[in-house]
């Protein structure tokens, strides 16, 4: 089982230690052909912006998006922005789940925030999400699965987690927690490969 994850910049070494933990194969992808062999990727938080010039930089978009129209792929937070077809500004993306994103929806870093979320793909027991100046999605098209919304009473019940097929994206960093199943939720439901 060898599981890329994007590490042009951000947060890869924390999914890297989450995937050794699950008995995956973690690689380092920055270049096209760190692509190959690869049965999934995960595309980390940090800054979209960036991740895309470097992505242009490195020849390495036009080969992401081949991978991914191929290949189960999981966005987190910059990753979420990084797969969306809408961010409502031009900047380079992958941009192939049917969701709007706005980037940044909840202001600076100081803003950040942790909260409970009902996940009942992963069971009845809740999942701490951090929150790290992460966007939000603001509308799904029809064959996206909302899989989490924040608590109504926090602002006001947005979307950040979400399924299309073999793409999962989330605003939130559960790579940043000890709490494995949305690691486990994508290696297993998503990208359909054995883990424990």
């Amino acid at each position: 089982m060898q599981i890329g994850v994007l590490a042009l910049q951000g947060a890869f070494i924390e999914h890297e230690k989450t995937l050794r933990d699950l008995g995956a194969q973690a690689v380092e992808v920055r270049l096209p052909e760190h692509l190959n062999g690869l049965d999934a990727l995960i595309i980390p938080g940090g800054e979209s912006t960036t991740i895309g010039k470097l992505a242009v930089t490195f020849n390495l978009l036009e080969p992401l998006r081949a991978f991914v129209q191929a290949k189960p792929v999981w966005g987190t937070c910059a990753g979420m922005i990084f797969l969306a077809k809408d961010i409502g500004r031009d900047q380079p993306l992958i941009g192939v789940m049917d969701i709007q994103v706005n980037r940044n929806a909840f202001g600076r870093q100081v803003d950040s925030f942790e909260t409970d979320l009902t996940v009942p793909e992963l069971g009845a027991d809740p999942f701490h999400a951090v929150f790290i100046r992460a966007p939000i999605v603001t509308g799904v098209s029809d064959g996206v699965q909302v899989l989490a919304r924040l608590p109504e009473d926090n602002h006001k019940g947005g979307i950040v987690a979400v399924r299309q097929g073999h793409w999962l994206a989330t605003a939130f960093h559960p790579e940043l927690t000890p709490d494995n199943r949305f690691h486990r939720y994508f290696l297993r439901e998503v990208a359909g490969l054995p883990v424990e």
